[in-house]
């Protein structure tokens, strides 16, 4: 086997099963969010957080020991996509925040995460710093909200900020796109 040659990657790895234990985790988030009273809605953030916390460790996982995927690079940004999305309808749908707010997120989410799946075929568009910010910005803001006794204020700067972050990267990534869109058709001469 030379360097050039890729080594095949199971798809049942650690990094994977993180994904999918993200996606089996959104039912459990959900229904303890719904469920009355303070040790529900403090259940319901501990399982939000664990979610998050495999959204970070199986991408470190599959980077650092070369878990990279076909499976992981489609289920991870669903799976992603599934927790702040269920996050956000169920918040909205208690009334505790306005549905454009989630309209906005989902539509930017849903949106670019079609848009790599299209690209999948051409490359990968690395995730930017901007990216990054805005996933921390999204988790702090529905933490913030799922947390009982936080003042408002405090919930809608930092919702404000993630909003604002998210359309912004979002604008960001439909750049890299096009210019890589761009680069493709040139290499294949057209």
């Amino acid at each position: 086997m030379t360097r050039d040659e890729r080594r095949v990657v199971s798809p049942w790895n650690i990094a994977n099963v993180l994904t999918v234990l993200r996606l089996v985790l959104v039912p459990f988030f959900v229904a303890c969010l719904f469920l009355p009273g303070t040790g529900w809605r403090l259940a319901a953030l501990g399982v939000f957080g664990v979610a998050s916390i495999t959204d970070h460790l199986d991408g470190e996982l599959a980077r650092r020991y070369g878990l990279i995927t076909d499976f992981g690079k489609i289920a991870d940004p669903i799976a992603d996509k599934a927790l702040t999305g269920a996050a956000l309808v169920c918040l909205s749908i208690l009334d505790e925040l306005p549905w454009w707010v989630t309209i906005v997120i989902l539509g930017r989410e849903l949106g670019i995460t079609l848009l790599r799946l299209v690209l999948l075929r051409h490359a990968v568009i690395p995730a930017s710093y901007g990216g990054k910010v805005k996933t921390v910005l999204q988790i702090a803001a529905i933490v913030l909200y799922i947390l009982p006794g936080v003042p408002e204020p405090l919930r809608w700067v930092v919702m404000g900020a993630a909003l604002v972050v998210t359309v912004v990267t979002g604008g960001d990534y439909l750049v890299r796109a096009v210019k890589l869109r761009q680069v493709a058709r040139r290499a294949r001469g057209e």
